[in-house]
């Protein structure tokens, strides 16, 4: 009996020991779980703030990205239009033809101008206009109007490029057939709103008459220092004109039959009147220019058909001009201060 109760109460502190053995294990787990699950928290958050920060890094970096953006000084690209009246205007200026001028000096003097074109920046122009130059011969000539005509037309804030037109044969000079072809061959380059047919011999003195063309054909040269500043006669439309490009081409531009001096600006004349046109003229004190002496050159005679001709132009004006102008390009140079074009009327070539 006594054996027997001495086994129970063995089996039963064995019972006790294994349960309390149970429980501890159960608590350990348990504890294990909970700080295994606070790292994993503590890890989670960790990640989170660690991708905040990163976040927030780009987050200012962008902003200090779009901050440097808006700091960036930039240039008004043509957004307002330039002013009718440029602020830059001097009017009158009395002006110098040095002997020794050269074309390096000109060019310094015109950082702007590149391969004959120039445009304001801190406006949009109101007119881009092609200066179109008939030469052969006139080098010294064509220096010193290069010399006054780039600041001029600047203070102007003028869309411009210049085109000299030069006739490389020893045929008689065609005046009227190289402006024919300078309008040609700068349409080619530009959408050209405005064209200005400019003898390479006048200079103009004041840059209140505005290069740009108007509701009618213009005519620029009012009076010059060789006529005591008059004009040369009624209805004379020489020296210097402006016409758009439609009413150029309204006219069929110039007669291309005019070898020699004289005749062609009074058929151009008859020409924009019979369009019903008629010809504006700034005011006689403004629409001065001065004419550089020279003697007549050899090779532009003048014209003994010329009033043949100008009898005959209600006859010939649709088949003689802009769609009767062949020529021989010869080549199209883009020099630092004008555009030059070289064409040989010797020869028959084919239609250009």
């Amino acid at each position: 009996m006594a054996l027997s109760l001495y086994v129970f109460h063995l089996f039963y502190k064995f019972k006790v020991l294994v349960l309390v053995t149970l429980c501890l294990m159960v608590l350990w787990a348990t504890f294990s779980y909970l700080v295994d699950t606070r790292q994993q928290i503590s890890k989670a958050k960790s990640m989170v703030e660690d991708f905040r920060k990163v976040t927030s890094l780009e987050d200012s970096q962008q902003e200090e990205k779009i901050e440097s953006i808006t700091k960036v000084p930039t240039v008004k690209s043509f957004q307002v239009p330039c002013p009718a009246l440029s602020p830059y205007l001097r009017g009158a200026s009395k002006l110098t033809f040095k002997a020794s001028l050269t074309l390096e000096e000109v060019q310094k003097e015109n950082p702007q101008v590149t391969k004959g074109r120039y445009h304001p920046t801190e406006c949009s122009a109101l007119q881009h206009v092609a200066i179109l130059i008939p030469h052969r011969n006139r080098e010294k000539h064509l220096l010193y109007l290069l010399e006054h005509l780039h600041p001029f037309l600047q203070r102007q804030q003028l869309d411009y490029g210049i085109y000299v037109i030069h006739q490389a044969d020893s045929t008689k000079f065609n005046r009227a057939k190289l402006l024919n072809v300078g309008y040609l061959e700068a349409l080619k380059e530009a959408n050209w709103d405005c064209f200005i047919f400019h003898d390479v011999d006048l200079v103009p003195e004041n840059d209140f008459n505005i290069y740009m063309c108007d509701r009618q054909p213009k005519h620029l040269v009012v009076g010059r220092n060789s006529t005591g500043y008059r004009l040369r006669y009624k209805g004379y439309f020489g020296g210097v004109t402006a016409l758009t490009r439609d009413q150029f081409s309204k006219v069929n531009g110039f007669s291309n039959n005019y070898w020699g001096w004289g005749g062609e600006d009074d058929d151009l004349r008859i020409r924009v009147e019979m369009q019903k046109m008629g010809v504006v003229r700034p005011s006689a004190d403004v629409a001065r220019y001065t004419m550089i002496f020279h003697k007549r050159d050899h090779g532009n005679e003048e014209n003994g058909e010329r009033m043949k001709l100008l009898r005959q132009v209600s006859k010939t004006w649709k088949t003689d001009g802009l769609n009767s102008c062949s020529y021989k390009l010869l080549s199209v140079e883009h020099n630092p201060l004008y555009i030059n074009i070289t064409v040989d009327f010797s020869m028959q070539p084919k239609i250009s």
